[in-house]
């Protein structure tokens, strides 16, 4: 009896204590529209409150900050990139302090917004070799804004948003990678045909997660005109400019640090294939306010995650 009343007593005090913790921390990481600390709700109902507590909670977050960086792989297919140019006054209230918007355009006016969604091809650590062909084939979606670190210049992107469809694959990411607020759609999927048809969903049920329905064609070759004429001369500097990005910055206040996650994408802007077609994304609308669309595939990518590291804001 003894013993119970003690276990008892010792599991009142990791609860209080652990209660205590959590709340301490959300004073100083507070609750955000967008990023990392953006409100997470799993699509599957009241009974997955657990799951909500664990993806919402800044002691885990806290705690997964200490995971040491391992080298992650993945042999990436069928990369649907959706971008709009948009007012860069309308996009730079979303980036916290440390970065500042890359604003493009002759008069420095504009931004570029930009969701892509993928088929990972055996996601993992690089150390598993070709162990790594047993992993699951997650889709994700990363919803990015292209941004710049004030203090070094270092240019990357930022997610506003990302999803995965599998809730493991979701929670250890926003346990342990600083840059991803991953959240879990009910349902997605991403079909590819023969004649270079793309059909995109992205249904977020009663979750968090952005929202996405888009078919696409493929065009013969890179149009000559388009929404992208906004900001870019032709659509190989619109390329050269969204493709090549290696690097996801976030900021870390409370450690006074701007986080770099360095990733490894190889991209040849000659192997990109501009699509048209229909997009329906009331995610997209809250952020571009009816920026017309454009579009392009990227078949085949060899993702590589390679390090994180930390720079003083």
């Amino acid at each position: 009896m003894l013993a119970l009343s003690v276990a008892a007593g010792l599991l009142l005090a990791a609860c209080t204590a652990t209660w205590a913790a959590e709340q301490t921390l959300r004073r100083t990481r507070q609750q955000s529209g967008y990023g990392r600390y953006a409100p997470w709700v799993h699509p599957g109902g009241r009974l997955t409150a657990p799951l909500n507590w664990v993806a919402n909670s800044r002691l885990l977050r806290a705690v997964g900050e200490h995971t040491p960086s391992v080298a992650f792989v993945s042999d990436i297919t069928d990369v649907v990139y959706v971008n709009y140019v948009v007012d860069a006054e309308r996009i730079a209230p979303l980036i916290p302090p440390g970065l500042e918007l890359q604003r493009i355009g002759e008069a420095a006016d504009r931004a570029m917004v930009t969701f892509l969604t993928y088929r990972h091809g055996h996601l993992g650590p690089a150390l598993l070799g070709r162990w790594r062909r047993l992993l699951p084939s997650p889709l994700q979606s990363n919803w990015r804004v292209y941004v710049r670190h004030r203090r070094t210049g270092a240019m990357g992107v930022y997610f506003l948003s990302t999803a995965i469809d599998r809730t493991s694959h979701a929670l250890g990411a926003r346990m342990a990678a600083e840059a991803l607020p991953m959240h879990v759609p009910e349902r997605a999927s991403l079909v590819t045909s023969e004649d270079g048809r793309v059909d995109l969903l992205l249904d977020p049920g009663h979750g968090t997660a952005p929202d996405a329905e888009a078919h696409l064609c493929p065009l013969p070759r890179w149009p000559t005109d388009g929404p992208w004429r906004d900001a870019f001369s032709d659509y190989a500097q619109m390329l050269a400019y969204c493709v090549p990005q290696d690097r996801a910055l976030s900021v870390q206040p409370w450690h006074g640090q701007v986080t770099r996650q360095e990733i490894s994408l190889g991209i040849p802007v000659a192997a990109c294939k501009a699509l048209t077609g229909a997009v329906v994304s009331a995610a997209a609308d809250a952020l571009v306010c009816g920026a017309e669309p454009f579009a392009f595939l990227v078949p085949v990518v060899r993702f590589r995650f390679e390090t994180e590291e930390h720079d003083p804001i």
